[in-house]
Order: C-alpha cells, then sequence, then structure tokens
C-alpha cells in the first residue's frame, strides 16, 4: 500500500500514471534485498537539493555493488519532466530506485550491469510548523559498516528502523533517538537529530553508523551562515536531556521540533525553541533560490 496519493512512475523510459509494478519475484533485489532509493521534495513549486539526491543514490548503487545506470543529470530531467504534471502547491515525495536484477552463480552478489531502476512520485503533505514529535530511547542501535551497508540509503537497513519506531511507539512516543555501537547517540530511526543548548547547536559526529544527509548539511551551512555556532560532537543521552532544545532533520518534513524525550519536555512555539524556528524559517528562505 502507498504512502501518498495522485502517484506516478518511471519506468522502462516512460512515464505512467498510478503505482505500477516494476520488480518480479525473481529480481535479486525481490529476494535478497538490494535495493536503494533516495529520496527528495517538491514543495511551493521548489525542490531542492534534488541535484544532490539523485547523485546520492547512484554511490548508494555502488556501494550495494549495484550499477547505477542513469547519470545525475538525466536522472533530474526526468524527475522534473515527472513533476510537471502536479499542480504548484502540490507535495511530492521524489523517490527514484535502483534494484538488482540478477547474481551470480550462487546467486548472492549482484551481478554487474543488471539493475532495475524506477521513480515513484506520490503527493505527501508537508508537515505545519507546529506539529512536533517526541523522543524514547529504544534497544535497538545502528549497525556498523562491518555489519552492514551504513554508506548507502538501502532498504535493507529499514526493517531495523522499522524496530526501533514500532518499540517507541508502543511505549506512547512518536522516534526513538538511537545509540550507534559504542552507545552514542547517532540519529532518531528516521532522520538525523540536532540539539540547542545556550543558543549553540550540536549535533552527533558522522561516525560511519548513519547517513549524514543532504538537508541535515544544508541546515548547518544555513545556521553558520548565520552567526550561528553549530558542533559536531560525540553526545550521549544525558546531553540531550539536559538540552533546551531538539529537532530532528530529514528530507520528508525538513524540520520536526521536539516536545519531550523519555521525562524531559521541551517547549515548542511561541518563543520556547527559537532556535529550531529559525532554522526552518532558512531553510524556507534558501529553498525559495531553487526551482523546479
Amino acid at each position: 500500500m502507498a504512502t501518498g496519493t495522485h502517484i506516478r512512475t518511471f519506468f522502462e523510459g516512460t512515464w505512467h500514471d498510478g503505482d505500477l509494478s516494476v520488480m518480479k519475484a525473481a529480481d535479486h533485489g525481490a529476494w535478497l534485498g538490494t535495493t536503494v532509493f533516495d529520496g527528495a521534495r517538491l514543495f511551493d513549486g521548489l525542490a531542492p537539493d534534488l541535484e544532490a539526491h539523485c547523485a546520492r543514490i547512484n554511490r548508494s548503487a555502488q556501494a550495494l555493488m549495484i550499477t547505477p545506470t542513469v547519470d545525475t543529470e538525466t536522472m533530474v530531467a526526468t524527475v522534473r519532466e515527472g513533476l510537471a504534471a502536479y499542480p504548484r502547491e502540490a507535495a511530492v515525495y521524489i523517490r527514484p530506485m535502483y534494484w538488482a536484477l540478477e547474481g551470480d552463480d550462487l546467486g548472492v552478489v549482484p551481478r554487474a550491469n543488471a539493475t532495475g531502476f524506477a521513480i515513484s512520485l506520490e503527493q505527501i503533505p508537508m508537515a505545519s510548523p507546529e506539529a512536533a514529535s517526541s523522543l524514547t530511547r529504544t534497544r535497538f542501535r545502528r549497525p556498523v559498516l562491518e555489519d552492514n551497508v551504513v554508506n548507502a540509503k538501502a532498504g535493507c537497513l529499514y526493517p531495523n528502523n522499522a524496530r526501533m519506531l514500532a518499540e517507541a511507539r508502543s511505549k506512547g512516543f512518536g522516534n526513538a533517538l538511537v545509540a550507534d555501537a559504542m552507545g552514542n547517540v547517532a540519529e532518531s530511526a528516521t532522520a538525523n537529530v540536532f540539539m540547542v543548548r545556550d543558543g549553540e547547536v550540536f549535533t552527533p559526529i558522522p561516525n560511519g553508523t548513519f547517513l549524514a544527509g543532504i538537508t541535515r548539511a544544508r541546515h548547518m551551512k544555513n545556521m553558520r551562515d548565520d552567526g550561528i555556532r553549530v558542533h559536531e560532537r560525540v553526545l550521549g543521552f544525558d546531553d540531550f536531556h539536559a538540552a533546551d532544545e531538539i529537532f530532528l532533520s530529514g528530507n520528508m518534513m525538513k524540520v520536526t521540533p521536539i516536545r519531550a524525550f523519555d521525562e524531559t519536555t521541551y517547549e515548542v512555539g511561541g518563543n520556547g525553541n527559537p532556535v529550531t524556528q529559525r532554522v526552518r524559517e532558512m531553510y524556507w528562505d534558501w529553498a525559495a533560490s531553487e526551482r523546479r
């Protein structure tokens, strides 16, 4: 079942209306999980960092030993062609995808130059500025490169994220704050994380256990250009309990304020989280410089 509505699918050189079937039962990606994807957004007639997202899926494919078949420029042009069918006010999730079609003699290693490709466009609303979430700890952790392909945006990583999210929801929280293998905070189950203390911003330093996101990097540049001090540090859960503000950073919703982390609560809205509000404002102002 699709997440959004008004779906369009690009497959085998053509745009189709609707959620098209693109993968066969014997495809390597179907039974061995060799799939990668990326996500970008269309909102207010803007598709910020679209080129960066299209470039990243090709890096993800290579990390998963899948041969990428579409160069970044062509992929961007194809996405823009598909987006032209939506009204300007539509909020669309843009998801290019690769998967391996064949394996080697044992079936396990993806065969070179045997790659499926599709793009899925789905209308999914952007969250309102007031929409906030909550965090709790989870017993599940982020893997390391020796365990899994953490250097790719790979579908096979997401069952672990789903366990984290399901556990958090079973405890009455919206998301999970997740540790790496060493017990330090890595990110949430679905997005990168920032905390604010005394007007300065801190975020976990990339250590190879999570993807340091494109939107994360954009926020960091915007904040530094605005004179806000931003630090990439090793952070523990106690640091987040002591924070003045926490917000999540991800492509889907860009900025998500956090109102609680377990028993610790944070003021959201009004004058309660000024840095988070400023980050959102700066992102939308910057996005206006990019066009479809």
